[in-house]
């Protein structure tokens, strides 16, 4: 007979607390479902299965927690009546069919935990694209009707509906298929955390080998020259403006090996210590150090006058947030300061300098990969870089160098 149990898992809520979930385990294969209870660990008895007197609502906690252990093994023990072989999938799906989880319910979970966790521009990204895939569906759906063929419809629905639109009255443009293809990453992790929370087996995904791949198309990566980087250090700006400091930021992320503009914007005086910069990149948390450039610090020097102590921000463009640990405002007023330096690189520093490529800040970084091409041996590039791996530091990398290919085209036409 199918073993059941209620077990405290070990992962841990904001507030500390564990969720409670029915455990089925039989032929030592296991099955759990959540019950949607959460308790302090002190608070859980392993050996009883039962909440502790601690617990402000343990007798009716515990007399729910009889009745669903109760329920499981009366399901389980009638199912082997029947059958004499019964996995412990099978008792689950007894008790909690899948098609009855929802992909919606999990979704609205799916967001609150990019919330919980500061992801501001994965929350903004991915809540756009649960609304579209709900304006398809017109419905809420159960998992196991999220096929491969409804994702191939969902995919042509994309293509020929949604536009976008730089102005208010032009015709706009079909989604890209990177675009396409986030809506479908999107779909993947709300399944993932669908099988973490227990709604949903490993293997119904649509997803995986011989089902659906995701795979993001390569995109354009365009740098600018040493010589339009010249331009825009001797572009006139008024001085104390804006746009000035737009070009500030743009310069010192470029001199710094194409620093993000996230890592710009946190950077504080403490991380300047014997004329070297030490921080740790927000994408990854890998950290390091880098010389201060003299460009670079002739840059900081503009703005020491500001300074109210070493732990202040270099750049003033956080100093106005009331609590910087609140990582969700924190990374929303990033994303608005970085569409705001855009902007103004854009329609400000960009004809001032002359320049007509596009001029962004995320620009730096190519450029600073345009500009080292193939100069630089590819690990010291992988630690400037700050990348985790140095495959992702060869393929970055192979949209700037092509010494190689522009010689053999030459080697062939050049006559």
């Amino acid at each position: 007979m199918a073993s059941v149990k209620i077990v405290l898992r070990s992962r841990k809520n904001k507030d500390n607390t564990q969720p409670l979930v029915l455990q089925i385990i039989n032929n030592r294969k296991s099955s759990i479902i959540h019950l949607g209870k959460h308790v302090l660990a002190e608070d859980w008895n392993p050996q009883t299965q039962m909440v502790k007197s601690s617990h402000p609502s343990h007798k009716r906690l515990n007399n729910y927690l009889l009745q669903k252990r109760s329920e499981a093994s009366d399901i389980s023990l009638d199912l082997e009546t029947k059958k004499p072989s019964v996995t412990s999938h099978a008792v689950r799906q007894k008790i909690k069919p899948s098609s009855g989880s929802t992909f919606f319910g999990i979704a609205t979970l799916y967001l609150e935990r990019l919330k919980q966790s500061g992801k501001y521009n994965q929350y903004t990204a991915d809540k756009p694209r649960i609304k579209h895939f709900k304006d398809f569906l017109n419905r809420d759906i159960a998992f196991s009707d999220i096929t491969e063929s409804l994702l191939e419809r969902f995919k042509i629905h994309l293509k020929i509906t949604y536009k976008i639109k730089k102005k208010k009255d032009e015709p706009g443009k079909p989604l890209s298929e990177r675009s396409i293809v986030n809506h479908l990453a999107m779909v993947r992790s709300i399944f993932s955390l669908a099988v973490k929370e227990g709604a949903l087996e490993k293997g119904q995904s649509p997803f995986g080998e011989g089902k659906i791949s995701i795979k993001f198309p390569p995109s354009a990566k365009i740098g600018l020259t040493p010589e339009e980087v010249s331009l825009i250090e001797s572009a006139k700006l008024p001085e104390g403006s804006f746009q000035n400091h737009a070009r500030n930021l743009w310069l010192f992320s470029f001199y710094l090996a194409g620093m993000r503009v996230s890592d710009v914007l946190r950077l504080k005086w403490s991380d300047i210590q014997d004329s070297r910069l030490h921080y740790s990149m927000g994408k990854n948390k890998k950290g390091g150090s880098l010389k201060l450039p003299a460009k670079a610090n002739a840059i900081v020097l503009n703005y020491a006058d500001n300074k109210h102590g070493k732990d202040d921000f270099i750049f003033p463009d956080l100093k106005r947030l009331e609590d910087i640990n609140d990582v969700f405002v924190l990374q929303r007023t990033i994303a608005f300061t970085a569409s705001r330096l855009d902007k103004f690189l854009r329609t400000h520093v960009a004809p001032a300098a002359g320049i007509d490529k596009p001029l962004t800040m995320h620009i730096a970084r190519h450029t600073f990969g345009n500009i080292s091409g193939d100069r630089i041996p590819i690990q010291m590039l992988q630690k400037l870089y700050r990348h985790s791996s140095v495959t992702t530091t060869i393929g970055y990398q192979a949209n700037f160098i092509h010494k190689d290919a522009d010689e053999a085209l030459d080697a062939v036409v050049g006559f």
